[in-house]
Protein backbone atom coordinates (compact mmCIF):
# COMPACT_ATOMS: atom_id res chain seq x y z
CA UNK A 1 0.00 0.00 0.00
CA UNK A 2 1.42 3.37 -0.86
CA UNK A 3 0.27 6.07 1.05
CA UNK A 4 -0.07 9.95 0.05
CA UNK A 5 -0.42 12.92 2.12
CA UNK A 6 -4.12 13.12 2.09
CA UNK A 7 -5.47 9.22 1.84
CA UNK A 8 -4.39 5.81 1.21
CA UNK A 9 -4.20 3.95 -2.36
CA UNK A 10 -4.56 0.70 -2.90
CA UNK A 11 -4.98 -2.07 -5.60
CA UNK A 12 -6.77 -5.13 -3.35
CA UNK A 13 -7.39 -6.97 -6.63
CA UNK A 14 -4.79 -7.92 -9.52
CA UNK A 15 -5.27 -5.93 -12.67
CA UNK A 16 -8.90 -4.54 -10.66
CA UNK A 17 -9.46 -0.77 -9.87
CA UNK A 18 -7.44 1.22 -7.47
CA UNK A 19 -8.99 2.11 -4.09
CA UNK A 20 -8.80 5.09 -2.53
CA UNK A 21 -9.48 5.25 1.33
CA UNK A 22 -9.84 8.75 3.55
CA UNK A 23 -8.81 6.29 6.62
CA UNK A 24 -6.06 8.05 7.93
CA UNK A 25 -7.09 8.15 12.07
CA UNK A 26 -10.34 6.35 11.51
CA UNK A 27 -8.84 3.11 10.41
CA UNK A 28 -11.14 0.59 8.76
CA UNK A 29 -12.61 -2.55 9.78
CA UNK A 30 -10.61 -5.96 8.10
CA UNK A 31 -14.36 -6.71 6.97
CA UNK A 32 -14.42 -3.30 4.82
CA UNK A 33 -11.60 -4.54 3.07
CA UNK A 34 -13.17 -7.59 2.59
CA UNK A 35 -16.37 -5.79 0.72
CA UNK A 36 -14.16 -3.52 -0.82
CA UNK A 37 -12.14 -6.71 -2.35
CA UNK A 38 -15.11 -8.81 -3.70
CA UNK A 39 -16.19 -5.25 -5.21
CA UNK A 40 -13.12 -4.50 -6.58
CA UNK A 41 -13.25 -8.63 -8.45
CA UNK A 42 -16.73 -7.67 -10.72
CA UNK A 43 -15.31 -6.92 -13.72
CA UNK A 44 -16.96 -3.25 -14.86
CA UNK A 45 -16.22 -1.83 -11.82
CA UNK A 46 -13.29 1.04 -12.81
CA UNK A 47 -12.87 3.23 -9.65
CA UNK A 48 -13.55 2.83 -6.10
CA UNK A 49 -13.92 5.56 -3.28
CA UNK A 50 -13.79 4.86 0.16
CA UNK A 51 -14.96 7.35 3.31
CA UNK A 52 -13.81 7.91 6.57
CA UNK A 53 -17.12 6.44 7.68
CA UNK A 54 -16.83 3.34 5.75
CA UNK A 55 -18.53 0.44 7.25
CA UNK A 56 -19.96 -2.90 7.12
CA UNK A 57 -22.72 -2.69 4.23
CA UNK A 58 -25.62 -5.07 2.79
CA UNK A 59 -23.23 -6.74 -0.41
CA UNK A 60 -21.50 -3.27 -0.78
CA UNK A 61 -20.20 -1.39 2.19
CA UNK A 62 -21.52 1.56 3.56
CA UNK A 63 -19.32 4.82 3.18
CA UNK A 64 -18.31 4.10 -0.78
CA UNK A 65 -18.30 5.91 -4.14
CA UNK A 66 -18.24 3.58 -7.34
CA UNK A 67 -17.52 4.18 -10.62
CA UNK A 68 -18.69 2.32 -13.56
CA UNK A 69 -20.02 2.55 -17.38
CA UNK A 70 -21.09 -0.48 -18.48
CA UNK A 71 -22.57 -2.37 -15.16
CA UNK A 72 -24.68 -1.45 -12.50
CA UNK A 73 -25.13 -3.03 -8.82
CA UNK A 74 -28.60 -2.46 -7.05
CA UNK A 75 -26.43 -3.43 -4.03
CA UNK A 76 -23.76 -0.96 -4.56
CA UNK A 77 -27.05 1.67 -4.14
CA UNK A 78 -28.66 -0.63 -1.25
CA UNK A 79 -32.07 -1.03 -0.03
CA UNK A 80 -33.22 2.49 1.09
CA UNK A 81 -32.90 4.52 -2.02
CA UNK A 82 -32.85 7.89 -2.35
CA UNK A 83 -31.55 8.41 2.01
CA UNK A 84 -30.62 11.35 2.60
CA UNK A 85 -30.87 14.55 4.41
CA UNK A 86 -32.03 18.26 4.32
CA UNK A 87 -31.28 21.12 6.59
CA UNK A 88 -32.45 24.50 7.26
CA UNK A 89 -31.66 27.41 9.74
CA UNK A 90 -35.25 29.21 11.23
CA UNK A 91 -36.07 32.48 11.56
CA UNK A 92 -35.55 31.61 15.47
CA UNK A 93 -33.18 31.96 18.90
CA UNK A 94 -32.28 29.86 21.19
CA UNK A 95 -33.44 31.53 24.13
CA UNK A 96 -37.78 31.38 22.44
CA UNK A 97 -37.47 27.67 22.72
CA UNK A 98 -38.12 26.70 26.29
CA UNK A 99 -40.01 23.75 26.46
CA UNK A 100 -37.78 20.80 24.63
CA UNK A 101 -40.36 18.45 25.74
CA UNK A 102 -43.69 20.10 24.37
CA UNK A 103 -41.24 20.96 21.50
CA UNK A 104 -40.16 17.15 20.80
CA UNK A 105 -43.96 16.21 21.22
CA UNK A 106 -45.55 18.58 18.68
CA UNK A 107 -42.98 17.15 16.35
CA UNK A 108 -43.86 13.87 16.77
CA UNK A 109 -47.63 14.50 16.79
CA UNK A 110 -47.08 15.58 13.21
CA UNK A 111 -44.55 13.32 11.53
CA UNK A 112 -45.25 9.65 12.18
CA UNK A 113 -42.32 7.66 13.46
CA UNK A 114 -41.11 4.16 14.31
CA UNK A 115 -41.83 0.94 12.64
CA UNK A 116 -45.32 0.22 10.41
CA UNK A 117 -47.20 -2.59 11.94
CA UNK A 118 -49.90 -3.03 9.49
CA UNK A 119 -52.32 -1.01 11.01
CA UNK A 120 -52.21 -3.22 14.23
CA UNK A 121 -51.28 -2.25 17.97
CA UNK A 122 -48.09 -0.03 18.33
CA UNK A 123 -48.22 0.84 14.90
CA UNK A 124 -46.68 4.62 14.71
CA UNK A 125 -44.88 4.24 11.43
CA UNK A 126 -47.63 5.02 8.50
CA UNK A 127 -50.28 7.29 8.61
CA UNK A 128 -53.77 6.45 9.37
CA UNK A 129 -55.50 8.92 8.01
CA UNK A 130 -54.01 10.79 5.11
CA UNK A 131 -53.26 14.51 5.58
CA UNK A 132 -54.56 16.29 2.36
CA UNK A 133 -50.41 17.58 1.20
CA UNK A 134 -49.59 14.34 1.41
CA UNK A 135 -52.41 13.13 -1.09
CA UNK A 136 -51.20 16.21 -3.33
CA UNK A 137 -47.41 15.12 -3.01
CA UNK A 138 -48.52 11.52 -4.25
CA UNK A 139 -50.72 12.49 -7.25
CA UNK A 140 -48.61 15.31 -8.15
CA UNK A 141 -45.26 13.87 -8.57
CA UNK A 142 -45.41 10.05 -7.38
CA UNK A 143 -48.69 7.88 -8.45
CA UNK A 144 -47.85 8.13 -11.85
CA UNK A 145 -44.60 6.43 -11.90
CA UNK A 146 -45.80 3.77 -9.27
CA UNK A 147 -48.51 2.66 -11.82
CA UNK A 148 -46.11 2.61 -14.64
CA UNK A 149 -43.83 0.46 -12.12
CA UNK A 150 -46.76 -1.61 -10.85
CA UNK A 151 -47.72 -2.59 -14.48
CA UNK A 152 -44.26 -3.27 -15.40
CA UNK A 153 -43.45 -5.42 -12.42
CA UNK A 154 -46.73 -6.37 -10.46
CA UNK A 155 -44.45 -7.73 -7.58
CA UNK A 156 -43.04 -4.10 -6.78
CA UNK A 157 -46.66 -2.85 -5.46
CA UNK A 158 -46.25 -2.06 -1.75
CA UNK A 159 -49.41 -1.57 0.70
CA UNK A 160 -48.17 1.34 2.43
CA UNK A 161 -46.27 3.11 -0.37
CA UNK A 162 -48.64 6.53 0.16
CA UNK A 163 -49.10 5.89 3.92
CA UNK A 164 -45.71 5.95 4.38
CA UNK A 165 -44.89 9.11 2.35
CA UNK A 166 -43.78 11.60 4.78
CA UNK A 167 -42.58 9.36 7.76
CA UNK A 168 -40.06 9.32 9.42
CA UNK A 169 -38.93 4.90 9.99
CA UNK A 170 -36.64 3.56 12.22
CA UNK A 171 -32.89 2.41 12.83
CA UNK A 172 -30.22 6.11 11.86
CA UNK A 173 -33.05 7.96 10.77
CA UNK A 174 -33.88 10.84 12.54
CA UNK A 175 -35.41 14.69 12.76
CA UNK A 176 -33.30 17.37 15.07
CA UNK A 177 -33.55 20.71 16.45
CA UNK A 178 -30.55 22.00 16.30
CA UNK A 179 -28.24 25.48 17.98
CA UNK A 180 -25.38 26.74 15.24
CA UNK A 181 -22.42 26.64 17.40
CA UNK A 182 -20.68 27.90 14.54
CA UNK A 183 -21.22 29.91 11.48
CA UNK A 184 -18.85 30.16 8.66
CA UNK A 185 -17.00 33.10 9.70
CA UNK A 186 -16.28 30.69 12.75
CA UNK A 187 -17.89 32.80 15.44
CA UNK A 188 -20.11 31.96 17.82
CA UNK A 189 -23.60 33.29 19.19
CA UNK A 190 -24.27 33.56 22.99
CA UNK A 191 -28.32 33.41 21.84
CA UNK A 192 -26.88 30.74 18.41
CA UNK A 193 -29.28 30.60 15.28
CA UNK A 194 -32.14 27.89 15.05
CA UNK A 195 -31.62 24.79 12.87
CA UNK A 196 -33.83 21.68 11.43
CA UNK A 197 -32.49 18.84 10.19
CA UNK A 198 -33.80 15.15 9.15
CA UNK A 199 -32.70 12.13 7.63
CA UNK A 200 -34.67 9.45 6.09
CA UNK A 201 -35.27 7.84 2.79
CA UNK A 202 -37.81 5.69 0.57
CA UNK A 203 -39.21 4.06 3.22
CA UNK A 204 -40.63 0.10 2.47
CA UNK A 205 -41.15 1.16 -1.41
CA UNK A 206 -37.56 1.43 -1.65
CA UNK A 207 -36.15 -1.51 -0.07
CA UNK A 208 -38.92 -3.36 -1.82
CA UNK A 209 -37.22 -1.47 -5.38
CA UNK A 210 -33.87 -2.57 -4.65
CA UNK A 211 -34.42 -5.77 -3.28
CA UNK A 212 -36.10 -6.84 -6.04
CA UNK A 213 -33.64 -5.59 -8.28
CA UNK A 214 -30.73 -7.49 -6.62
CA UNK A 215 -32.52 -10.93 -6.93
CA UNK A 216 -33.42 -9.95 -10.42
CA UNK A 217 -29.50 -9.73 -11.25
CA UNK A 218 -28.67 -12.53 -8.96
CA UNK A 219 -31.14 -14.79 -11.42
CA UNK A 220 -29.40 -13.30 -14.73
CA UNK A 221 -25.97 -14.05 -13.45
CA UNK A 222 -27.09 -17.58 -12.50
CA UNK A 223 -28.39 -18.24 -15.74
CA UNK A 224 -25.35 -17.15 -17.36
CA UNK A 225 -23.29 -18.95 -15.54
CA UNK A 226 -21.53 -15.86 -14.04
CA UNK A 227 -19.79 -16.33 -10.46
CA UNK A 228 -18.93 -13.62 -8.00
CA UNK A 229 -17.20 -13.67 -4.77
CA UNK A 230 -20.74 -12.73 -2.82
CA UNK A 231 -23.60 -12.93 -4.79
CA UNK A 232 -24.67 -9.75 -3.17
CA UNK A 233 -23.14 -7.73 -5.59
CA UNK A 234 -24.60 -9.07 -8.92
CA UNK A 235 -24.73 -6.70 -11.85
CA UNK A 236 -27.29 -5.15 -14.37
CA UNK A 237 -25.45 -4.93 -17.92
CA UNK A 238 -26.34 -1.28 -19.24
CA UNK A 239 -28.39 -1.67 -22.40
CA UNK A 240 -30.46 -4.52 -21.64
CA UNK A 241 -34.27 -4.11 -20.70
CA UNK A 242 -33.80 -5.13 -17.08
CA UNK A 243 -30.79 -2.41 -15.99
CA UNK A 244 -33.20 0.41 -17.88
CA UNK A 245 -35.90 -0.45 -15.73
CA UNK A 246 -33.52 -0.43 -12.58
CA UNK A 247 -32.70 2.83 -13.63
CA UNK A 248 -36.19 4.30 -14.41
CA UNK A 249 -37.48 2.70 -10.45
CA UNK A 250 -35.11 3.17 -8.35
CA UNK A 251 -34.34 7.07 -10.29
CA UNK A 252 -38.54 7.32 -9.19
CA UNK A 253 -37.62 5.86 -5.55
CA UNK A 254 -35.26 8.93 -5.26
CA UNK A 255 -38.09 11.16 -6.48
CA UNK A 256 -40.26 9.57 -3.10
CA UNK A 257 -37.11 9.80 -0.81
CA UNK A 258 -36.96 13.65 -1.84
CA UNK A 259 -40.91 14.47 -1.10
CA UNK A 260 -40.86 12.35 1.69
CA UNK A 261 -38.21 14.59 3.60
CA UNK A 262 -39.72 17.73 2.25
CA UNK A 263 -42.81 16.92 3.41
CA UNK A 264 -41.72 15.98 6.87
CA UNK A 265 -39.94 19.07 6.93
CA UNK A 266 -43.11 21.05 6.82
CA UNK A 267 -44.87 19.16 9.27
CA UNK A 268 -41.71 19.44 11.84
CA UNK A 269 -42.07 23.43 10.86
CA UNK A 270 -45.65 22.91 11.73
CA UNK A 271 -45.08 21.16 15.20
CA UNK A 272 -42.34 24.20 16.18
CA UNK A 273 -45.08 26.81 15.19
CA UNK A 274 -47.87 25.14 17.35
CA UNK A 275 -45.25 24.67 20.26
CA UNK A 276 -44.27 28.98 20.03
CA UNK A 277 -47.91 29.92 19.13
CA UNK A 278 -46.39 31.21 15.65
CA UNK A 279 -47.00 30.78 12.13
CA UNK A 280 -44.86 27.94 10.46
CA UNK A 281 -44.61 30.36 7.10
CA UNK A 282 -42.06 31.91 6.74
CA UNK A 283 -40.41 30.07 9.50
CA UNK A 284 -37.06 28.90 7.65
CA UNK A 285 -34.60 30.25 5.45
CA UNK A 286 -35.51 28.60 2.18
CA UNK A 287 -32.61 29.99 0.04
CA UNK A 288 -30.49 28.39 2.64
CA UNK A 289 -32.15 24.99 2.62
CA UNK A 290 -29.83 22.27 1.88
CA UNK A 291 -30.83 18.77 0.68
CA UNK A 292 -29.32 15.94 -0.41
CA UNK A 293 -29.18 12.23 -1.61
CA UNK A 294 -26.53 10.03 -0.18
CA UNK A 295 -27.67 6.18 -1.25
CA UNK A 296 -28.28 6.51 -4.91
CA UNK A 297 -26.84 6.32 -8.85
CA UNK A 298 -26.45 9.52 -11.17
CA UNK A 299 -25.36 9.89 -14.71
CA UNK A 300 -21.86 11.64 -13.93
CA UNK A 301 -18.78 12.61 -15.64
CA UNK A 302 -15.77 11.33 -14.29
CA UNK A 303 -12.32 11.86 -15.09
CA UNK A 304 -13.10 13.26 -18.30
CA UNK A 305 -16.02 10.45 -19.75
CA UNK A 306 -19.22 10.11 -18.96
CA UNK A 307 -20.24 7.03 -16.45
CA UNK A 308 -22.50 5.71 -13.57
CA UNK A 309 -21.84 6.98 -10.29
CA UNK A 310 -23.10 5.26 -7.27
CA UNK A 311 -22.94 6.64 -3.62
CA UNK A 312 -23.91 4.37 -0.90
CA UNK A 313 -23.79 6.03 2.22
CA UNK A 314 -21.37 9.07 0.65
CA UNK A 315 -22.80 12.75 -0.54
CA UNK A 316 -21.88 14.50 -3.23
CA UNK A 317 -18.91 16.72 -2.77
CA UNK A 318 -18.33 18.05 -6.07
CA UNK A 319 -16.96 22.13 -5.65
CA UNK A 320 -19.08 24.54 -4.49
CA UNK A 321 -21.71 21.71 -3.80
CA UNK A 322 -23.09 21.84 -0.18
CA UNK A 323 -23.63 19.10 1.89
CA UNK A 324 -25.10 17.20 5.28
CA UNK A 325 -22.45 15.23 7.77
CA UNK A 326 -24.60 14.46 10.81
CA UNK A 327 -22.75 13.30 13.57
CA UNK A 328 -23.68 10.50 16.15
CA UNK A 329 -27.35 11.66 17.90
CA UNK A 330 -25.38 13.13 20.84
CA UNK A 331 -22.33 15.00 18.78
CA UNK A 332 -21.55 18.03 16.13
CA UNK A 333 -22.70 17.98 12.89
CA UNK A 334 -21.84 20.02 10.06
CA UNK A 335 -23.16 21.51 6.81
CA UNK A 336 -20.46 21.60 4.16
CA UNK A 337 -18.92 22.43 1.00
CA UNK A 338 -17.90 20.38 -1.63
CA UNK A 339 -13.84 20.51 -2.89
CA UNK A 340 -14.11 18.44 -5.90
CA UNK A 341 -11.59 15.78 -4.98
CA UNK A 342 -11.45 13.70 -8.04
CA UNK A 343 -10.12 10.56 -6.76
CA UNK A 344 -12.93 10.24 -4.45
CA UNK A 345 -15.24 10.98 -7.42
CA UNK A 346 -16.44 14.35 -5.85
CA UNK A 347 -17.44 12.31 -2.43
CA UNK A 348 -17.25 12.84 1.01
CA UNK A 349 -18.84 10.94 4.00
CA UNK A 350 -22.40 11.82 4.92
CA UNK A 351 -21.81 10.96 8.80
CA UNK A 352 -19.77 9.44 11.32
CA UNK A 353 -19.88 5.70 10.71
CA UNK A 354 -20.97 3.06 12.77
CA UNK A 355 -17.94 1.09 15.01
CA UNK A 356 -20.38 -1.67 16.25
CA UNK A 357 -22.79 -3.62 15.01
CA UNK A 358 -26.69 -2.89 16.39
CA UNK A 359 -26.26 -6.42 18.37
CA UNK A 360 -23.52 -5.65 19.49
CA UNK A 361 -24.26 -1.82 20.74
CA UNK A 362 -27.37 -3.37 22.51
CA UNK A 363 -25.35 -6.02 24.44
CA UNK A 364 -22.18 -3.16 25.47
CA UNK A 365 -24.30 0.09 25.98
CA UNK A 366 -26.17 0.78 28.84
CA UNK A 367 -28.87 3.52 29.56
CA UNK A 368 -26.16 4.99 32.40
CA UNK A 369 -23.76 5.26 29.48
CA UNK A 370 -26.45 6.17 26.89
CA UNK A 371 -27.93 9.32 29.36
CA UNK A 372 -24.53 10.28 30.11
CA UNK A 373 -23.67 10.83 26.55
CA UNK A 374 -27.11 13.05 26.17
CA UNK A 375 -26.78 15.43 28.24
CA UNK A 376 -28.69 18.51 27.13
CA UNK A 377 -30.52 16.59 24.73
CA UNK A 378 -34.15 16.30 24.48
CA UNK A 379 -34.99 12.92 23.33
CA UNK A 380 -37.41 9.95 23.91
CA UNK A 381 -35.34 7.72 26.88
CA UNK A 382 -36.23 4.14 26.37
CA UNK A 383 -34.17 1.10 25.28
CA UNK A 384 -34.65 0.98 22.25
CA UNK A 385 -32.48 3.63 21.27
CA UNK A 386 -29.48 1.88 22.71
CA UNK A 387 -28.38 0.53 19.46
CA UNK A 388 -28.20 4.62 18.47
CA UNK A 389 -26.23 5.62 21.25
CA UNK A 390 -22.88 8.26 20.55
CA UNK A 391 -20.85 5.28 21.61
CA UNK A 392 -21.66 3.40 18.74
CA UNK A 393 -20.08 5.53 16.09
CA UNK A 394 -16.76 7.26 15.44
CA UNK A 395 -15.86 10.51 16.67
CA UNK A 396 -17.13 12.91 13.96
CA UNK A 397 -14.29 15.37 14.45
CA UNK A 398 -11.90 12.40 13.57
CA UNK A 399 -14.07 11.63 10.33
CA UNK A 400 -14.08 15.17 9.22
CA UNK A 401 -10.17 15.74 9.97
CA UNK A 402 -9.65 12.43 7.67
CA UNK A 403 -11.83 14.10 4.77
CA UNK A 404 -10.48 18.08 5.43
CA UNK A 405 -9.50 17.56 1.18
CA UNK A 406 -12.67 16.12 0.39
CA UNK A 407 -15.30 18.94 2.14
CA UNK A 408 -14.85 22.11 4.31
CA UNK A 409 -17.45 23.06 7.38
CA UNK A 410 -19.75 25.99 6.55
CA UNK A 411 -21.88 25.67 9.47
CA UNK A 412 -21.25 23.97 12.82
CA UNK A 413 -24.46 22.31 14.49
CA UNK A 414 -25.40 20.47 17.59
CA UNK A 415 -28.79 19.12 18.69
CA UNK A 416 -30.74 20.25 21.48
CA UNK A 417 -33.87 18.08 20.83
CA UNK A 418 -33.89 14.74 18.88
CA UNK A 419 -36.37 12.28 17.37
CA UNK A 420 -35.90 8.69 15.96
CA UNK A 421 -38.56 5.75 15.32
Amino acid sequence: MVTQQTHSVSRPVEHGPVVHAWDHGVPLEPDVWMQVRHLASVPGVEHIALMPDAHIGKGACVGSAMLTRDIIIPAAVGVDIGCGMIAAPLRLRRSELSDLPRLRADIERRVPVGRTNRGQAGDRGAWGTLPEDVKAVWHEHLADGYRAMTRRWPDLDHPYTINQLGTLGTGNHFIEVCVELQDQQGTSCADPSIWVMLHSGSRGIGNKVGTFFMRRAQAELKREGVHLPDAELAYLRVGTDLAEDYMTYAQWAQRYAWQNRLLMFRHVLEGIGAALRVSSDGLHMADQTVHCHHNYIASERHFGAPGLLTRKGAVNAEAGVMGIIPGSMGARSYITRGLGQPESLKTSSHGAGRVMSRNVARKTIDMQQHLAAMQGVEFRTDADLLDESPAAYKSIDAVMAAQADLTQPVHTLKQIVVVKG
